[in-house]
């Protein structure tokens, strides 16, 4: 009975000492590896997404990428921790990506508004405000670093984990971007996204796509 009392007691002021606990859900499966269910394609924009060998496929080898594309997750998401696998296969061209975080689809046009994580040479590990600010918010914190676990036209794993206003990323373990939102009117909500980037003959390839909500 007393080693019961003295749990309880240092369960409470642990308590009160840490403060509140942060819970995360389990980790989820965005990607069942044979469809495309739980992703919104654009009409007209399907033959730039495909889905074979267990990845996601954007973008083509064949014809060049007219303009940015994406898929949407259909659910959207406020706090959590993102991991996923990304790989730029070589063509020709601008050959670029990256994966969109509380984001939104914007009414009758291709593009998605929200936060980037980037993906290709000499963007790996920046934050860019797709079709909002238009430009890098975040830069690698860490750039000599990232420069040595980067791996260019083969799989790179992306962390992406944000809490609040915090956005952070890692690429292959390695932190690349910590970033505080300062402007209260940017939502801290949104779907997430996938790009390949217009403007190049290439495919960029997704895989191992995990979600874990992250709750106060």
């Amino acid at each position: 009975m007393l080693t019961m009392r003295y749990r309880l007691l240092f369960t409470v002021l642990s308590s009160f000492l840490l403060g509140p606990a942060t819970h995360a859900e389990p980790a989820v499966s965005l990607f069942d590896g044979k469809s495309l269910d739980g992703w919104e394609i654009r009409k007209g924009e399907e033959g730039w997404w495909t889905v074979a060998d267990g990845v996601i496929r954007g973008g083509s080898m064949e014809k060049k990428v007219p303009h940015n594309t994406f898929i949407a997750s259909k659910a959207t998401y406020s706090d959590f921790e993102l991991k996923l696998k990304v790989r730029l296969v070589k063509g020709e061209g601008f050959m670029n990506s990256g994966i969109q975080v509380r984001s939104v689809r914007l009414p009758d046009n291709h593009e998605m508004r929200g936060y980037q994580v980037d993906a290709g040479i000499g963007w790996w590990g920046k934050l860019y405000d797709e079709s909002r600010r238009k430009r890098v918010i975040g830069e690698p914190v860490n750039p000599e670093a990232l420069a040595v676990v980067v791996k260019d036209w083969d799989w790179n794993e992306i962390r992406i984990l944000c809490e609040g206003p915090r956005i952070r990323t890692w690429v292959n373990g390695v932190a690349a971007v910590d970033y505080t939102e300062q402007d209260p009117d940017i939502p801290l909500t949104g779907r997430l996204g996938l790009q390949a980037h217009g403007g190049g003959r290439f495919v960029v390839e997704f895989k191992d796509l995990t979600i874990r909500e992250v709750t106060k």
